[in-house]
């Protein structure tokens, strides 16, 4: 029945028992301490009662005369009835009653045991239980005047029990109950409404669930998630992230400079803003990444990383700049050829067996010593390639893609990879030939120059095209700036930039409109600080 009930009702129930239970504890505790207050209040009047009436110099004079009992007894219950104690009864050294508030005791013997240090001068306190309940007793030597022990006193009352107590407080004790209960009420239903709107009125096992399905989306994504508190502890940390990263234990609730001290993930509560698309080393993994602050009611509570193994990222990268052109070549060649064919064939077909020889030493000659060049001056196949087929698109759009007689590159610099190169190149010689398609002009150029030594690589990617004015040249390297204006575009050059960050390179940009535009980058050999 209780785990039907909604966490609202579970909660003003739990809250309301608390009260309750600490009601009864608190008056344990106030009982307890009402009762010692009795007792240490009966305990002074005892002893006061019991030795007003043995400093009586007519009690001290007449204990030891015939016939003094029915006066003692007078004296002492009159003392008795104004100190409000149960009893006061004296005794001589024979342990005779010479008052008692029963006139039928008075006379007899007091043997009870724990009166004997009494008559030896000495003045105490006793509990004794009785039929009646707990009972205090004062005892008090009488000592006359040459200081000799005559007699006792003994003065004694009923400790109050519990249920004599409750009815002395009954009223305090019913309007603090209500009073307790009414507020207990209150702030249950206060403490109740307060924590279900901070679980966003959902139910526990709608929290469950949730969490659950969550969990289960964060494993299944094929990017790494990483996500930290405001504290700087990991809540997630999927699976995914623990292959990219060579984890192997449960990390959630650690620090998370202690499980990846350079993820720069911390940095971005600092800033308070995200940061999008940014390639970074953490560890030995190279990754591209997104990482956002998150917020809730205004208030910064931690921070998100989501990102991808670079090698993929590059692998989609080539594919999108330059593998794409790649297949465009195989086709540009595949015409090239076919035309080739043609031209062999009417040759042939008209009897001229020699031109059509030489002609074929001829293509083949171009090509053979196109590729020995590149084959030479090129150590990487990829960037090769990439020149390779470049030029053959070229011809199909009829641009002449000229290559710098003196390029060579034989290693890349130390914070780039061919990924990178071929990115690179890439985007410059395309972004060349959209300015090269948007001018008339009869002889349309790109020239490419590489050159490389110890200190630094230097790529220069000159076109006749259209060229750009100053306002475009301030602009061409932000992500989704395009003058062509069709979607999907205005990514090349913000690449090229990206590169250029991530090698700690210059960029640098000469361009006229309508004379064309010379690119120009220098890389530092031995990367960042190298």
């Amino acid at each position: 029945m209780l785990s039907r009930l909604r966490i609202y009702w579970k909660m003003i129930l739990l809250s309301f028992g608390l009260v309750l239970l600490s009601l009864l504890i608190g008056g344990i505790v106030v009982i307890g301490s009402v009762t010692r207050m009795k007792e240490d209040e009966l305990k002074q009047r005892l002893l006061i009662t019991a030795r007003t009436v043995a400093e009586l110099p007519s009690i001290k004079n007449q204990i030891n005369e015939p016939d003094s009992a029915s006066w003692i007894a007078h004296v002492a219950d009159n003392i008795r009835i104004i100190n409000n104690v149960a009893y006061v009864v004296v005794l001589d050294m024979n342990r005779t009653r010479l008052s008692h508030p029963l006139a039928a005791r008075i006379g007899g013997r007091f043997d009870s045991a724990d009166a004997d240090a009494a008559f030896a001068e000495h003045t105490y306190m006793s509990k004794v239980k009785g039929e009646a309940g707990v009972a205090l007793r004062a005892y008090v030597p009488i000592m006359n005047e040459a200081h000799e022990q005559v007699g006792v006193v003994v003065a004694g009352g009923l400790l109050p029990g519990l249920a004599k107590l409750i009815e002395e407080q009954k009223s305090s004790i019913v309007l603090t109950l209500l009073i307790a209960l009414l507020f207990g009420i209150f702030g249950s239903a206060l403490l109740a409404r307060h924590i279900k709107r901070q679980m966003y009125n959902l139910e526990p096992h709608e929290i469950a669930r949730m969490y659950g399905e969550r969990s289960a989306a964060f494993q299944a994504m094929h990017e790494g998630v990483i996500a930290i508190d405001r504290f700087e502890l990991i809540t997630i940390f999927n699976e995914r992230a623990k292959q990219i990263f060579s984890v192997s234990r449960d990390v959630v609730g650690l620090p998370i400079r202690e499980v990846l001290p350079d993820t720069r993930l911390p940095e971005i509560m600092e800033r308070d803003r995200p940061v999008f698309n940014q390639e970074l080393r953490v560890g030995n993994a190279l990754i591209w990444s997104n990482r956002i602050p998150i917020r809730e009611q205004g208030k910064m509570i931690g921070a998100i990383a989501i990102f991808q193994d670079r090698t993929e990222v590059a692998r989609m990268a080539e594919e999108l700049t330059g593998v794409r052109e790649f297949v465009d070549a195989l086709r540009v060649q595949n015409h090239e050829h076919s035309n080739k064919l043609h031209t062999i064939a009417g040759l042939l077909q008209l009897d001229k067996k020699e031109q059509a020889l030489q002609y074929v030493y001829d293509i083949s000659g171009q090509q053979e010593e196109l590729t020995q060049f590149l084959h030479q001056h090129i150590a990487d196949d990829s960037l090769a390639g990439l020149l390779l087929g470049k030029i053959s698109r070229g011809k199909e759009l009829g641009i002449q893609v000229k290559l710098d007689p003196h390029m060579e590159v034989k290693q890349f610099p130390v914070m780039l990879d061919q990924h990178d190169m071929v990115l690179l190149i890439g985007n410059l010689i395309e972004n060349a030939f959209d300015a090269l398609a948007q001018i008339e002009r009869e002889e349309k150029e790109i020239y490419v120059s590489m050159e490389q030594d110890e200190e630094l690589l230097s790529i220069l990617v000159e076109d006749n095209g259209c060229g750009m004015t100053i306002e475009v040249q301030s602009r061409v390297l932000e992500r989704g700036f395009t003058t062509k204006g069709s979607d999907n575009r205005g990514i090349g050059l913000y690449l090229v930039g990206s590169i250029v960050d991530k090698g700690d390179g210059e960029l640098r940009i000469q361009s006229e409109p309508g004379s064309g535009t010379a690119i120009e980058l220098t890389f530092p050999m031995g990367g960042a600080g190298g």
